[in-house]
């Protein structure tokens, strides 16, 4: 499941996973977030948090995620994903390279840092 978090400044899309993350939970909260973000904003942030009974991601989310990423490839300026899933953190710090934005990963313990990152001026 993905929540959408509203705390964040209009120019930071943040979500929540947990449970088991579904192609489906993309179509209907993910996507149209980013969609709706990218009309009004030209740079856009991305906070991405695992809740602590995240399981996983279906394999149709994760073709969403990259396609939506590379779709809008340009347009992310920070991405900050807090995790303590070893393989979405190499993934993260394997891949980040690929976006022209900074990509950090964070420990769950260091949410609060990742926070304060994504919505700094600079």
């Amino acid at each position: 499941m993905i929540e959408q978090l509203k705390s964040f400044p209009e120019n930071v899309l943040a979500f929540l996973a947990s449970g088991r993350v579904s192609k489906a939970d993309y179509d209907s909260v993910l996507i149209p977030s980013v969609i709706g973000v990218l009309k009004s904003q030209n740079k856009v942030r991305l906070y991405y948090e695992t809740a602590e009974d995240f399981v996983g991601i279906d394999p149709g989310a994760i073709w969403e995620d990259f396609r939506i990423g590379i779709e809008h490839l340009s347009r992310w300026e920070r991405v900050a994903v807090v995790t303590d899933v070893k393989w979405i953190e190499q993934t993260v710090r394997l891949f980040g390279f690929l976006l022209p934005g900074a990509v950090r990963a964070f420990a769950a313990s260091e949410a609060d840092s990742a926070r304060e990152w994504i919505t700094a001026s600079n």
